[in-house]
């Protein structure tokens, strides 16, 4: 497959690419951010990709969910993302697990990196559990509206740090989704190609009324 990572070849090496086949990585959630998540970092090279989530396609997750397609309501999401997936990169291996995520689940070997793209608090609050527990780092991401954040957790808390609640999702726009998911996504790449990538800062990206994007920045406590 070199002619096929030819350009990641160009920016990291060939040995740094290489070793990305020994990398392993979940995803949880397989909403707005999910989709967008699957697809980049799915053809990106990693050996291993657990896909987390229970649900179903529904008709008004497509507009912002560039996985899925209108005949595939009713589906599960993990499954369909895990056959987009290997349909544009078939030396990966995808594991999707229909079911929501616990502090208690098990994968076969040990992961990298978590990467969270729910869509609530308490299912973040039980993967900074796991994490914890595991020793492994997580990435957090939310989005609504015109904003969103992310934050590479390595030894900071999560919980300690932000209102845990479960209100009610409001209004969401597309764009916003897929930048989040791509400023997610490169972290997670240089994380796991050893790339300097600032951990335990939460990078807070939003459009002003005029349409700019800006971005600020706050260490978060341990």
């Amino acid at each position: 497959m070199e002619e096929y990572f030819a350009r990641q070849h160009k920016l990291w090496g060939e040995d740094t690419q290489k070793n990305l086949e020994n990398k392993s990585i979940a995803i949880v959630g397989y909403g707005g951010l999910g989709s967008n998540l699957g697809i980049t970092l799915g053809s990106s090279g990693i050996g291993k990709i657990y896909l987390i989530d229970f649900d179903t396609v529904s008709i008004h997750n497509i507009h912002r969910q560039i996985a899925f397609r209108l005949d595939d309501v009713g589906k599960p999401k993990a499954s369909l993302l895990a056959e987009l997936i290997k349909s544009r990169y078939d030396k990966v291996e995808v594991i999707p697990i229909i079911d929501a995520f616990d502090e208690y689940l098990e994968f076969e070997d040990k992961i990298d990196i978590i990467i969270d793209a729910s869509d609530n608090l308490p299912t973040r609050a039980k993967i900074e559990k796991f994490a914890r527990k595991t020793n492994i780092p997580w990435i957090y991401t939310s989005v609504e509206e015109w904003h969103g954040q992310v934050c590479l957790f390595e030894n900071a808390s999560f919980a300690n740090s932000i209102v845990i609640n479960d209100r009610k999702p409001a209004g969401i726009a597309p764009p916003i989704v897929s930048l989040l998911a791509a400023y997610e996504a490169n972290m997670t790449l240089r994380y796991l190609a050893g790339l300097s990538v600032k951990t335990d800062v939460l990078n807070y990206l939003f459009f002003d009324n005029n349409g700019q994007l800006c971005i600020k920045s706050l260490q978060m406590p341990t």
